[in-house]
């Protein structure tokens, strides 16, 4: 395994944290305001870290089919992985255990939400990371309404979100959460293939 392909991991994580977040309404249920915390403090790190030549899920399209075990080799046989703090390691290791659970299609949906990572001008992350920010404050409950209308909005064309933001359907959504809502409605969201959403794994 090449040195830019666990640079390339590493930047599954930090795609998948912000990216899946927006399909997911369970995500953050269970963390307390500390893991939040830990959290942000992550992503801020990441923010300054320089982008990568490769994109974020090469890695994953390269070797998802290859046995987990053999995955599980490659990986830990890197010098690079090896010398990464054993937190990052662990939590490499237990993001490629979540994809790998899943079945194909889900997968499938997971990398086309990486790509649209991948797509993102530096402004765009940068909203969406605020964005992330913003959703993660919401009380639980608040937070899962706002992610099923994100999963709303996946199922639309752009043309169309705006119109459903004024719609009736999100009558029972804040001031602040529709504001949320128009941000994200601008940032190129990767539809929900066959109208379904997929149950990505919690960062």
């Amino acid at each position: 395994m090449e040195r830019v392909q666990i640079k390339a991991m590493k930047g599954w994580v930090a795609a998948a944290a912000l990216v899946l977040v927006m399909a997911s309404p369970t995500f953050g249920q269970g963390q307390g305001r500390r893991g939040m915390q830990q959290q942000q403090q992550r992503q801020a790190r990441q923010q300054q870290q320089p982008q990568q030549g490769r994109h974020a899920g090469d890695w994953l399209r390269r070797y998802r089919n290859m046995p987990a075990e053999q995955q599980s080799k490659a990986l830990e046989s890197d010098q690079e992985f090896r010398n990464l703090p054993p937190e990052r390691q662990q939590r490499l290791r237990q993001q490629l255990q979540r994809f790998n659970s899943l079945d194909p299609q889900q997968q499938q949906r997971i990398l086309n939400r990486m790509q649209t990572w991948d797509q993102l001008t530096p402004q765009q992350r940068q909203n969406s990371r605020e964005l992330f920010s913003e959703l993660q404050q919401l009380p639980p409950q608040r937070r899962q309404r706002v992610q099923s209308a994100i999963k709303d909005l996946r199922q639309l064309p752009p043309d169309q979100r705006q119109q459903y933001i004024n719609s009736d359907r999100v009558n029972d959504l804040s001031p602040q959460e529709k504001n949320m809502l128009n941000g994200i409605s601008q940032l190129p969201l990767a539809p929900a293939a066959d109208g379904r959403e997929a149950e990505p794994p919690e960062e």
